[in-house]
């Protein structure tokens, strides 16, 4: 893992960027809204999308990403709509692009892969063994990463996990 700082974290947007990823990333969208720039720059919208995953590491809360064209034309093809309420619930790799054209700049940016990631399954309190099992590693590392690298949960069931790992 890098542990160094990008240059682009002291301008601290509001809005994941490509000094919040350090390699491919599997998220959630919970919901993509149309909404105003946060940043108060521009009275603009932006296709915004949120995510069910709370962190983009320990410690490090996952900001909103803005889905420019090029990101929502991506998830128009994922999901066979051009509905911006059809892509809830939709598991994406985001990834950083270093040659992504911003007027006459060439910068690096955040895109989403045109491929459907991996599907992990998901853990439930009815999965008695596996969920077993994500309670002794949230009790050895004292969070979800391990656990989420290899199932997707919802955020109900990652909260009685770690309230189930407590009482143990």
């Amino acid at each position: 893992m890098n542990e160094k700082t990008h240059y682009r974290k002291a301008f601290d947007s509001p809005y994941l960027s490509s000094a919040d990823i350090v390699e491919p990333t599997v998220l959630t969208i919970k919901y993509v809204r149309l909404e105003s720039d946060r940043t108060k720059k521009t009275k603009d919208q932006f296709n915004t999308a949120h995510f069910v995953e709370r962190e983009i590491r320990k410690g490090e809360p996952l900001k909103p990403m803005i889905l420019n064209a090029t990101n929502s034309k991506t998830m128009k093809a994922l999901t066979n709509s051009a509905f911006i309420d059809d892509w809830n619930n939709v598991r994406v790799t985001i990834y950083v692009d270093s040659n992504v054209r911003f007027g006459k700049e060439t910068t690096e940016g955040l895109r989403i892969s045109p491929h459907q990631p991996e599907e992990k399954r998901q853990l439930t309190p009815q999965s008695k063994k596996a969920w077993a099992a994500a309670i002794d590693a949230f009790k050895r590392d004292g969070n979800l990463v391990a656990v989420l690298a290899h199932v997707w949960m919802t955020e109900e069931d990652q909260t009685q996990l770690i309230e189930e790992a407590g009482r143990v």
